[in-house]
């Protein structure tokens, strides 16, 4: 008896999971996560940049005075006209060079011919680049509010900006734009910004 049994227990078929299908619902969550997954597109810094210029095509000059030089090493440190300085100091020295008027020698002449040039390492760390650029727009940020809400351009002889109303800010002026329609602020100021090739120490 128990001879028998046993033989009818090895007749039988071992208990399985079938896992022919297994393959394809893997399939199709595959492709659920790749049309439900939004992939973050690092974009970096928006700027628009001047066409290169030929090769036998050289820059226009700039005069000493009315270029403000800012430089950042490798460790961070800033240099503001061979100067150290902190990413603190920089608005209010960029907005000084700016708006000199010609006042002071050592300052731009007018704010259509100051130019800010940034300068960085191979090695600078990119946090600090990004904090001195961002120090240099809102300088000009600051001069744009002044003009939004004045409609005045700034200096001794400051007009008219030629906007239809004063706003509370440069953004809101921005924000009410309409898409064919031209930024009279920045047209009557615009932001003159250098930026160099990092220094490679080659």
């Amino acid at each position: 008896m128990p001879g028998l049994l046993d033989k009818r227990r090895s007749d039988r078929d071992e208990a399985s999971i079938p896992t022919a299908g297994m393959a394809d619902i893997a399939f199709l969550l595959l492709i659920f996560f790749l049309v439900t997954t939004t992939i973050n597109v690092d974009t970096g810094i928006g700027m628009t940049l001047p066409p290169k210029l030929k090769p036998d095509q050289k820059p226009p000059p700039v005069k000493e005075r009315n270029l403000m030089k800012v430089m950042v090493n490798a460790q961070g440190d800033v240099l503001v006209n061979e100067e150290r300085a902190s990413v603190a100091q920089i608005r209010d020295r960029a907005k000084k060079h700016v708006l000199n008027f010609g006042e002071n020698p050592s300052l731009s002449v007018s704010p259509d011919d100051a130019v800010i040039s940034i300068k960085t390492g191979a090695q600078t760390p990119y946090s600090t680049y990004i904090d001195v650029l961002d120090e240099v727009w809102m300088a000009y940020r600051e001069i744009w509010d002044q003009i939004a809400r004045t409609n005045r351009l700034p200096g001794p002889d400051g007009g008219t900006a030629g906007l239809d109303q004063t706003h509370s800010s440069y953004r809101e002026y921005y924000n009410q734009l309409g898409p064919e329609e031209d930024n009279k602020i920045r047209d009557v100021f615009g932001a003159q910004i250098s930026i160099a090739e990092p220094d490679t120490g080659e």
